[in-house]
């Protein structure tokens, strides 16, 4: 006789009848796969949100970086323009050559702006799209003034001589290098035609081989070009010696095609004065700049000055600046920002 047991004989005897193996239906399976996607697309999501968050972030601050680093280059520039160093009573001697001729040299025009409608465009500059070219449609600034470089005269040998011994020795005067000497009287503009270290003596004598050179080497105020004697004037001890600074704002084509916040500098080459441009920041797409003169309630712009810049005592500058990020919006372009600033000419404010 058989021995298996069935299983209502086995319920009888109280044990449970064994359970067919079981897993996860197709249903389930699918259902748990929604619910794992739904969470992982929930973090992925947070993810690239705070990551744009934080490319937001950082655009903007760059933005804001460099309208800062912007604005205190120029402001330094236009609160320095029509300084001489020792007054402000426009008692300037400028014995230049070409003086009314290069831009640079325009020392009744220390300030001097251009935009569209002037009548004139910028001579220091070439609109294109080449490299360090301005960009078309945009303003520039061109600023003179005298530039930090802490020498003096120790002794004149006489008011006719064409020159002068400094106080120290200098690494940072050459030949051809246009200065500004001046003392409570009155200031004078010459370029050094020659520097001798050893003796400590700036020479800058009429003709010779720099360009433009000197027509006179008399540096009395006012200015007589008339000989090469000039009217002469002894400077005394201790009249301070600056290097002419001469730049132009503007905005530029950098290398990669971008636009740039740009300066021209001039710089000493060869014994000639020669405007070099330089890339300041990166970025910036545009500049508008309007000005404020004595006795005028608003700012206007270059084309309303027309040839009143001397009367300019402030200058306000509005910049256009772009994200190094040019994804780094919400629609996938660069942010741009706008930006101004008001500096005061500090030489003419009374």
């Amino acid at each position: 006789m058989s021995k298996r047991h069935s299983p209502a004989r086995a319920a009888c005897r109280g044990v449970a009848p064994a359970k067919p193996a079981a897993g996860f239906t197709l249903i389930e399976l699918m259902v748990a796969m929604v619910l794992g996607l739904i969470v992982v697309g929930g973090v992925v999501s947070v993810f690239l949100a705070n990551q744009r968050t934080y490319r937001t972030n950082q655009a903007l601050g760059d933005v804001q970086d460099g309208s800062r680093l912007a604005f205190e280059l120029m402001a330094r520039d236009i609160r320095e323009a029509g300084l001489t160093g020792c007054n402000n009573n426009g008692r300037v001697a400028n014995v230049l050559n070409n003086q009314s001729t290069a831009w640079w040299a325009d020392w009744g025009n220390a300030v001097h702006g251009y935009g569209v409608g002037t009548a004139t465009a910028d001579p220091a500059l070439t609109v294109g799209t080449a490299a360090t070219n301005q960009v078309g449609g945009t303003d520039s600034l061109q600023l003179i003034g005298a530039a930090d470089s802490g020498l003096s005269v120790a002794a004149t040998p006489s008011s006719t001589a064409a020159n002068f011994k400094l106080n120290d020795k200098t690494s940072d005067i050459v030949t051809g290098d246009v200065v500004i000497v001046c003392d409570p009287d009155h200031a004078a503009i010459a370029q050094v035609t020659s520097y001798n270290s050893s003796n400590v003596t700036l020479v800058h004598n009429a003709g010779g081989s720099t360009v433009p050179g000197n027509c006179s080497k008399g540096l009395a105020f006012p200015t007589n070009c008339a000989s090469p004697n000039g009217n002469g004037y002894a400077f005394g001890p201790n009249s301070q010696i600056f290097k002419l600074g001469a730049v132009d704002w503007y905005i530029g084509y950098n290398p990669l095609g971008g636009k740039s916040l740009y300066r021209v500098n001039v710089v000493t080459t060869a014994g000639a004065p020669t405007p070099t441009a330089q890339e300041m920041v990166r970025d910036v797409t545009g500049m508008v700049i309007s000005y404020h003169q004595a006795g005028v309630a608003s700012f206007v712009d270059a084309k309303t000055v027309a040839a009143n810049w001397g009367a300019v005592d402030s200058v306000r500058v509005q910049l256009t600046v772009e994200s190094v990020d040019k994804r780094a919006g919400t629609d996938t372009k660069p942010i741009t920002r706008q930006f101004s600033a008001t500096t005061t000419v500090r030489n003419r404010v009374p």
